[in-house]
């Protein structure tokens, strides 16, 4: 909310305190303040100017020479090339030696060899923005209307309100009433400790004898979806600019001025916090109005001329069942008020606040009037709003007002009752206020307060604006924020103090992250929303992903389910950026429907992709990209740092969508699948724009569960060891763990490491089988071994081999 400092000094005495000052008491007491700021900043030398003759340059065809009077005793020359300059204009004049937006300082020249003594500006060129601007000098310069009352010379910082400061405030979803200027200074006279003067509601002066209510009816069938809603109109009215003073009240807060109905309506808003629309009465289609859900599929076309499908949980406003408005966020086309309009009707409201967030958020249409309807409306502010914006359009159109108000619906709000007592205030705020003490803060306030006998209790009646308080609690934060949070007394916290340490998951997942840097991974950190089509890929079996009810984009729609695509998308960022070796993982959650249960199941998981080479490329050290066996390495050495008790196993899968079908393998502990790791599928590789990719992902939380082995250190043997090579043939299916398992089932006592070195198929070996040749290292940690020790030992395995696999001995 844009506060004006003049505004509401209208309402307060602000003399004796600068508008920074206000800001920071706004900002301690209330809501936060994002900024304060004037317009006028920095510029100076910029006066009004009136144009006395306009020619034509004669080396241009876009440019003129123009003779301007600025108030000094000789006119100034200044060519212009806007393609609005004309004679006899008030316009405004940046001077030799000014200074205008960006702090573009403004000096004599020649254009076209003809001498320029100043600038005439546009709006935009004195620091307001493009969206405040009025439609009609967006392309050119800005010509003070005839009621500006300016005359050459005037400094047009004070003519235009720019020597205002213009505070921004951030206003929370329970402080709806600051979303006015009545509601702030009710708030900054509690503040500073003063009563608003608040103007009184103008009355209506000329009136038809026409009735509204013979014209347009309002049947409203659920005041659930609008407990308030009136009507009152206006005849004879005659669409034109507003008043000089309203459209610089509006552009200087960051609204558009459009016509003298529609700032009326905006001003209200502003001044009272209640959004009101304008209907032109003679294109309503019909003359019954209501409010009701949309039927689905509805086309409906807004005031921005864009054309929208409603569904059946929009809020719509109806004439005759055909809806004119969407309730609460933006009128309707065909409705418009037009220069050509003649006879208005007013509509003023109180929207149900869910239906309506729900219908700007899906439609992406968040106004004004609907920021203002989702966080609540004064009730006892609608009919003061809607009067006073009859009587200003009935004013600055000209118009006659109908006498009546057509009312569909009238709910109204009883003041919020509070009890509470004094010893509970003074024992949980620390504080030793007395009861007129706090009386005077709910006076402050604007609380009415009566006490019981004992003068123990207050009974606190709340008004109506502020609807943001019902318990205890909330009368304990409105004292403590006037008497200030400054003077609570500052105490230290009593008990037992207790030593701060990790929990054993926070351990093995910060562990987990230190393994994997050691390794050369470096962290990554992705959205945990995706797309769909991303969520479920990279899984076994298909599953249900966990959709986002409003989702912000069509890419961050549903709840992850892995985290490798999230990883696919950072090595496609980049590669898309010339970088292609790249190492990365990442820690966090992955969500699973559960079915009957509103919230996901969540679990912790750890997954890496790598691409491209893990070493940098040297003179002595040629390319070598990554393959299966490096990301394997790596998942095996984490796992052995995790000390798990089971068996790891993997196990080749072609089945597991996303992946190559035969460069990825299943994880196993015992019998539980934690994860896997292997080739990212080349068609997969190719939609997201990437290398040839190898990932891993893993259930950090299986693991973080399952059974650890206690890990002591072990002597370094000073004895030497023994080693027995043996090339075995086999059958060309048997796997090389087959051959581990049957080595390791021998049970060998001095056995300490069986390494795989070379592996051959082709010429000169029988058709289907293949050569394994490994390497058996023995050792005693306690003696010297034994020759004829080790030959048994190795004896076992070789007979084992042959009997359990058909190997032969080469």
């Amino acid at each position: 909310m844009k506060l004006s400092y003049q505004w509401l000094s209208k309402y307060l005495d602000l003399s004796n305190i600068e508008p920074q000052d206000l800001a920071e008491k706004i900002e301690r007491t209330a809501v936060e303040v994002d900024s304060v700021t004037r317009l006028d900043y920095k510029l100076k030398k910029i006066v009004v100017g009136h144009t006395l003759e306009v020619v034509d340059h004669p080396d241009s065809d876009h440019l003129h020479i123009c003779q301007v009077d600025v108030g000094e005793e000789e006119p100034i020359q200044i060519v212009c090339g806007a393609p609005n300059i004309a004679a006899d204009q008030d316009v405004i004049v940046a001077l030799h030696g000014s200074r205008i937006k960006d702090n573009v300082k403004i000096k004599r020249s020649k254009m076209r060899g003809v001498p320029s003594n100043g600038m005439i500006c546009a709006l935009q060129e004195i620091g307001f923005p493009d969206s405040v601007v009025p439609k009609e000098y967006v392309d050119g310069i800005y010509v003070f209307p005839a009621d500006s009352n300016v005359h050459p010379g005037d400094s047009v910082m004070e003519v235009l309100g720019m020597n205002d400061d213009v505070i921004d405030t951030s206003v929370t979803p329970n402080r709806g009433d600051m979303f006015s200027m009545n509601g702030n200074a009710h708030e900054i006279a509690a503040i500073l400790d003063q009563t608003a003067q608040f103007e009184a509601v103008p009355e209506v002066t000329s009136v038809t004898d026409a009735k509204l209510s013979d014209q347009i009816k309002v049947e409203i069938a659920d005041d659930q979806l609008a407990p308030v809603y009136k009507m009152r109109g206006i005849d004879q009215v005659k669409v034109t600019d507003s008043p000089f003073w309203l459209q610089t009240l509006l552009m200087k807060v960051g609204i558009r001025p459009i016509n003298n109905v529609v700032d009326v309506t905006n001003y209200v808003m502003l001044k009272y916090g209640q959004p009101l629309h304008a209907y032109d009465l003679d294109q309503l289609q019909g003359k019954t109005v209501g409010v009701a859900k949309a039927e689905a599929d509805t086309s409906f076309t807004t005031l921005d001329g864009e054309e929208r499908q409603l569904r059946d949980e929009d809020l719509v406003v109806t004439a005759d069942g055909q809806p004119i408005a969407l309730a609460g966020v933006m009128g309707g086309l065909t409705s418009e008020v037009e220069p050509t309009t003649s006879r208005v009707v007013l509509e003023a409201a109180i929207f149900d606040p869910i239906k309506v967030r729900k219908t700007a958020r899906f439609h992406n249409l968040h106004s004004e009037a609907s920021m203002r309807f989702e966080r609540g409306i004064d009730y006892g502010a609608v009919t003061d709003a809607l009067n006073e914006a009859v009587a200003l359009i009935n004013e600055f159109g000209k118009g006659q007002a109908y006498p009546d108000e057509v009312v569909g619906a009238a709910t109204t709000k009883e003041p919020a009752k509070v009890a509470i007592t004094l010893a509970k205030i003074n024992r949980v705020l620390g504080t030793t206020l007395t009861i007129s003490e706090v009386e005077a803060i709910f006076a402050r306030l604007g609380f009415a307060v009566t006490t019981d006998e004992n003068a123990e209790t207050f009974e606190v009646t709340v008004p109506v604006r502020r609807w943001d308080i019902h318990l205890q609690a909330d009368l304990l934060e409105e004292i403590a924020r006037i008497y200030g949070y400054d003077n609570l007394p500052v105490t230290l916290p009593t008990g037992a103090p207790t030593v701060g340490q990790l929990t054993e998951k926070q351990k093995i997942m910060r562990n987990s992250r230190q393994i994997l840097e050691g390794l050369g991974l470096t962290q990554a950190m992705s959205y945990g929303l995706t797309t769909v089509a991303k969520s479920q890929n990279f899984l076994k079996q298909t599953t249900e992903p966990v959709k986002v009810a409003w989702p912000m984009t069509l890419d961050h729609e549903a709840l992850r389910m892995n985290l490798v695509s999230g990883l696919l998308d950072d090595v496609a960022y980049n590669h898309a950026r010339f970088v292609d070796d790249v190492a990365l993982y990442e820690q966090g959650r992955v969500f699973y429907s559960v079915e009957g249960q509103a919230q996901p199941r969540e679990v912790e998981h750890l997954a890496g992709a790598i691409t491209g080479s893990l070493q940098a490329t040297t003179w002595n050290q040629p390319q070598q990209n990554v393959s299966f066996f490096d990301a394997k390495g790596i998942v095996e050495k984490y796992l052995q740092n995790m000390a798990l008790e089971g068996q790891i196993k993997y196990v080749a899968d072609q089945d597991r969508k996303g992946m190559h079908p035969g460069r990825t393998a299943d994880i196993y502990l015992d019998d539980q699948l934690i994860g896997f790791v292997g080739q990212v599928h080349p068609t997969t590789a190719q939609e997201y724009k990437i290398n040839e990719t190898y990932v891993f992902e893993l259930n950090l939380s299986k693991i973080i569960d399952a059974p650890k082995q206690m890990q002591h250190y072990e002597v370094i043997s000073k004895y030497p060891a023994i080693t027995r090579d043996v090339a075995l043939l086999v059958a060309e299916e048997v796997t090389n763990e087959q051959v581990l398992d049957v080595i390791q089932g021998t049970k060998q006592k001095y056995l300490t490491d069986v390494k795989l070195f070379d592996v051959y198929a082709g010429n000169h070996l029988d058709a289907g089988t293949k050569s394994l040749a490994y390497q058996l290292t023995y050792q005693d940690r306690n003696a010297t071994l034994q020759e004829d020790t080790v030959n048994q030992e190795f004896a076992k395995v070789v007979e084992q081999l042959e009997t359990q696999l058909g190997a032969t001995i080469r």
